[in-house]
């Protein structure tokens, strides 16, 4: 089994990527493979509603000048998603939106070519906006008939500096558990 990390931050092994490799600890532990990718300093833009993806039905966007297709094909080889954005004026980085609306409408040309993958969004945050950033991401998965395990809190971290998020605690401990409870999930569905 593998899971795929995409991290929608603009700085590359920041906070949102330390949240995402904690997932990742928990889901390497029960031998469930793990790979990172990260958005920082690639270009892709938003979907121009050219609905090509309809006509096409090659699970691809018609678009294909940026990193957008190499994350949609990542997305479908794995059997698990992590999204993680930090959030920028309450919801999700431009880089993780562009995305989330490209893939979403791939994934609904294709005969929600996802459904049924395990998808987890990670947030981090300086101080507030992070529960319509993680909605954001939920959306995605929700929309794109995924199963989306919980934790005991909302998948979320506070912190602005790179490292900060080493600090909170709560939030380390709230990825830990979602890990556990990914990797858990994952094998009762491939069993």
């Amino acid at each position: 089994m593998k899971v795929i990390g995409i991290n929608g931050s603009a700085r590359k092994g920041g906070n949102t990527a330390t949240m995402i490799n904690t997932v990742f600890g928990e889901l390497e532990k029960e031998g469930i493979q793990t790979e990172m990718m990260e958005m920082s300093g690639k270009n892709i833009r938003g979907c121009i509603a050219c609905m090509k993806c309809f006509k096409n039905k090659d699970q691809k966007c018609a678009v294909d000048k940026d990193m957008a297709n190499e994350y949609i094909a990542a997305m479908l080889e794995a059997d698990g998603i992590v999204l993680g954005s930090p959030t920028y004026f309450a919801n999700i980085s431009t880089e993780m939106k562009a995305l989330v609306d490209r893939a979403g409408m791939v994934n609904r040309a294709n005969d929600n070519m996802l459904a049924r993958k395990v998808g987890a969004g990670v947030v981090v945050a300086r101080r507030g906006g992070a529960i319509h950033t993680f909605n954001s991401l939920n959306h995605f998965f929700f929309i794109g008939e995924m199963i989306v395990p919980g934790a005991d809190y909302w998948n979320m971290g506070f912190g602005r500096e790179k490292g900060d998020v080493t600090g909170d605690d709560e939030g380390i401990g709230t990825m830990k558990i979602l890990g556990r409870n990914m990797a858990w999930l994952l094998k009762k569905l491939n069993a």
